[in-house]
């Protein structure tokens, strides 16, 4: 066997590892919060409940759903839970592989994307969907009776708390796209109003057809790009390798 061929089995056998270590922490967590699995699923549909008449209640068309949807989200709340380790997992995994410059540029990556994502999804719970049901409540005329299924509202929720988690992202991607060269900040600068009219494109397809929700949608992705312009070019600097820096006259 050659050293490339042992050196790839090696590879394969630590991520082999990371995985079980990072995959045995989410299950161990998941199990511990599987007792209030219900009690996890009410605090994701409180916003719902909050813009509901009083005395409304969700149901579940489906035989096993009011079992599994309490799954799918303690399950969820358990990999966020477990995401610092698994995010270290993956940085002990790619560190070795990596000049010094190299990890001054991905572990403030990794923990500024964590935290970003996070951000985007309390948004989304505290504010915006407050917003949106409301708006749909009051909307709908006296004769019908609002009540989502629980399936239903699970799947709208997931897509909400992933659009606006992607947007908080988009800072980061500013910065990678100029740190790596592959566009100035110059040309995102010029490109601005391309970027403010993909932005209120995109809301509109990802939110329900009301301008409030489509606005709190385009407004922060429109402010995050601004900040990621600002910081670029602060760390482009801070991450440069030696190689790169400029030699004194």
């Amino acid at each position: 066997m050659s050293g490339n061929e042992e050196s790839f089995i090696s590879h394969l056998v630590e991520l082999r590892s990371r995985l079980m270590k990072a995959a045995i922490v989410v299950i161990v967590v998941f199990l511990c919060l599987m007792p209030w699995a219900g009690t996890i699923y009410d605090f994701l549909a409180w916003p719902m409940m909050q813009a509901l008449p009083q005395g409304s209640k969700m149901i579940a068309t489906g035989v096993i759903t009011p079992f599994l949807i309490p799954v799918k989200v303690t399950m969820l709340l358990a990999f966020i839970i477990a995401l610092p380790w698994v995010l270290y997992q993956m940085w002990a995994f790619i560190a070795p592989g990596l000049y010094a410059h190299e990890k001054k540029l991905i572990a403030p990556l990794v923990i500024s994307s964590s935290l970003l994502f996070m951000a985007g999804v309390a948004f989304c719970y505290y504010f915006v969907f407050g917003v949106i049901f409301h708006f749909i409540n009051n909307f709908a005329p006296h004769s019908i009776s609002v009540a989502p299924d629980i399936d239903s509202y699970f799947g709208f929720v997931m897509t909400m708390f992933i659009a606006f988690g992607l947007t908080f992202e988009v800072p980061v991607v500013v910065i990678v796209l100029v740190r790596m060269g592959l566009v100035s900040v110059q040309k995102l600068r010029q490109i601005r109003p391309y970027v403010i009219v993909g932005a209120f494109v995109i809301a509109a397809i990802v939110t329900p057809p009301d301008v409030m929700s489509q606005l709190l949608l385009a407004i922060p992705l429109c402010l995050l790009y601004e900040v990621g312009l600002l910081l670029a070019p602060v760390f482009e600097k801070a991450t440069r390798a030696p190689s790169e820096e400029i030699e004194p006259m």
